[in-house]
């Protein structure tokens, strides 16, 4: 039976097998979209069982080449479990592949394989792999690796949020720099909408500045003019006789 308000896909397989079905609850992120690349079909059906059972949405696939394609989809899988041997394109040809096609989009990707040589995992990470583990591996442990890919993730997109934020503002301060049209009168600017307004209000929507009023030496004596004069008596009332 499935969920109410939940839709149905099929995990893409490339070994001829019939398709089977899965589950997709709404609310999925990218983050949590892995893509399985393994040619052995058990252990390409258990992976996507264990990872389904901890919430994360599946894509299963047999082939090199499929695993290529959809990592570097750009609204593709976020991380990528990706064995070393397959057909089509291997596990270091995927990862090559993907680190070269998708310069936009990280792509956090773990190598699987039953190397354990240190040149394997030398070369496994050479080619733009973030994690390598060896076979056989235990379901909490793989689980363990993939939250940490997604935290990963997490932090890269949160950083490209925050250097986007700066490079707004940084253009901002720009065009503060550049010639700006001001009022000899009056003293209002224009802005980019050709609309004139005060350049207090034009500071404060482009920067955010909040101006405190004040008066400086050179204008006190101006504004204390007068002050200093004493003061009219004020004569008291007549009564009338």
């Amino acid at each position: 039976m499935v969920m109410a308000g939940a839709a149905t896909q099929t995990s893409p397989v490339s070994d001829g097998t019939k398709p089977s079905v899965r589950i997709v609850r709404p609310g999925y992120a990218a983050l949590d979209h892995v893509l399985v690349a393994e040619d052995h079909r058990p252990t390409r059906e258990a992976l996507r069982t264990l990872l389904e059972l901890k919430g994360f949405q599946v894509t299963a696939v047999g082939d090199g080449s499929d695993a290529i394609e959809g990592l570097s989809d750009p609204d593709g899988p976020s991380i990528g479990i990706i064995d070393w041997m397959m057909p089509g394109a291997s596990g270091v040809e995927v990862c090559r592949a993907v680190r070269a096609a998708v310069p936009a989009r990280y792509v956090y990707l773990i190598m699987v394989t039953a190397r354990d040589r240190e040149e394997d995992v030398a070369e496994a990470l050479a080619v733009g792999a973030d994690d390598f583990i060896r076979k056989p591996c235990g379901p909490t442990e793989l689980i363990a690796r993939v939250r940490c890919g997604r935290r990963t993730i997490e932090l890269k997109q949160s950083l490209a949020g925050r250097v986007a934020e700066l490079e707004g503002l940084v253009e901002r301060i720009r065009q503060l720099k550049r010639l700006l049209p001001i009022c000899m009168y009056c003293k209002k600017v224009r802005n980019d909408s050709d609309y004139w307004q005060e350049i207090e209000a034009y500071l404060h929507q482009e920067t955010g500045t909040d101006f405190s009023h004040g008066i400086c030496p050179d204008c006190m004596p101006n504004a204390l003019r007068g002050l200093d004069e004493p003061a009219l008596p004020v004569r008291p009332p007549v009564e009338p006789s």
